[in-house]
């Protein structure tokens, strides 16, 4: 049985998520975790008419993001086809990341889903900035899904990397799980700023993805002297990219691929769902 957490915000990118997540995990058992998280602080009961009207304030706010996450459930259940998919409402008045870490160990979460460019309906924060905070703060596996992505199937998941550290069991498997859930193709994309040949070290972390991916259809491409968003955006074109995978290492690069704004030639940031995966 497969975990899956799910932070949300109510919003329709938030709702785009789940459903993403329902078709990609569509053929085997999971119990999704449906996270909503409130910063409003619920305070003490004071002697005051401030106090106790604050206090009641915030009563009708818990109130109403309760209801809002049942009401998420009920949807959820409306749209699974698969009759072992199980949901469970979560609810939290902390820091996202600091609840996100919390029901990680607690319900021992596999992959954490989250939208990016949603608006929250009750205390209009954006999920999508915090979503560069989760991946900078969790260590756990994270498939950032943008707003315009839509689920299909998925053929081919490209794995940026500049082969400069040895990939560890839990980055490979990460990355194979999801590669056999959908009987994808890898394509390992290297992105290098100069002519240069592979040293030694990188050799052998190239060989190493050979052998582990072994068993899995798979190939080598390369991008150099050029802007990297547009040549990435050019090989999501050719290679009919559905997903990108990239080790949580080069925290900027990753925010700079993910978060810096998007212009016209430049598609994938808001239709391509982004695999973290981290050490």
């Amino acid at each position: 049985m497969m975990n899956i957490l799910i932070p949300t915000d109510f919003s329709e990118n938030a709702r785009n998520t789940i459903r993403y997540a329902l078709d990609y995990f569509a053929d085997i058992p999971v119990n999704f975790y449906i996270l909503h998280i409130s910063l409003k602080e619920s305070g003490h009961k004071n002697e005051d008419a401030d106090g106790f009207f604050e206090l009641l304030e915030n009563k009708k706010l818990v109130q109403t993001a309760m209801g809002m996450l049942q009401e998420e459930i009920k949807t959820c259940k409306l749209l699974a086809n698969n009759p072992k998919h199980f949901f469970y409402p979560l609810y939290e008045n902390m820091l996202l990341v600091e609840a996100i870490r919390k029901h990680i160990d607690e319900k021992e979460i596999n992959y954490i889903l989250m939208g990016t460019r949603g608006a929250m309906k009750i205390n209009r924060s954006e999920i999508g900035s915090n979503s560069s905070e989760v991946i900078t703060k969790v260590k756990c596996p994270i498939l950032v899904i943008p707003e315009k992505a839509r689920f299909n199937k998925i053929k081919n998941i490209a794995f940026l990397t500049d082969y400069n550290y040895i990939y560890r069991n839990k980055v490979t498997n990460s990355l194979s799980q999801l590669l056999h859930l959908q009987g994808a193709a890898l394509r390992v994309l290297h992105i290098r700023s100069q002519n240069n040949g592979l040293s030694v070290a990188q050799t052998d972390n190239k060989g190493f993805l050979h052998y582990f991916f072994r068993e899995t259809k798979h190939s080598f491409h390369f991008l150099e002297n050029k802007n990297i968003e547009t040549g990435i955006q050019d090989f999501v074109e050719t290679w009919e990219i559905d997903m990108i995978a990239i080790v949580a290492k080069n925290l900027n690069f990753i925010q700079r691929l993910l978060f810096k704004p998007v212009i016209n030639s430049i598609k994938y940031q808001s239709e391509v769902p982004f695999l973290i995966l981290h050490e």
